[in-house]
């Protein structure tokens, strides 16, 4: 456990930012579990609208510092990529 004043105070940030960025996190699962929901279900209209909705937020993310900016731009283009792709398989 901290002693100093400085450390006590650096423990309490901390708690928050994990508490706020966890809660972040968990956010951002559930929209790209919309997502993907939506493409196994071959919905691809619900399926582009959720992507809108999930980009918004991973971009929120990562200009929050909760995930890397790699990392959002990785999931936004497998989850974009799994649409097409659905889209193409509902078309043929």
């Amino acid at each position: 456990m901290p002693t100093t004043k400085s450390a006590k105070k650096r423990l309490r940030q901390n708690l928050e930012r994990r508490a706020r960025n966890r809660a972040a996190r968990s956010i951002l699962k559930s929209h790209v579990r919309k997502v993907r929901e939506s493409i196994v279900a071959a919905d691809v209209a619900a399926a582009s609208t959720a992507l809108q909705v999930a980009a918004r937020k991973l971009d929120q993310a990562v200009s929050g510092g909760v995930i890397h900016a790699n990392a959002a731009a990785r999931l936004k283009s497998r989850l974009s990529a799994a649409i097409k792709a659905a889209k193409a398989k509902k078309s043929s």
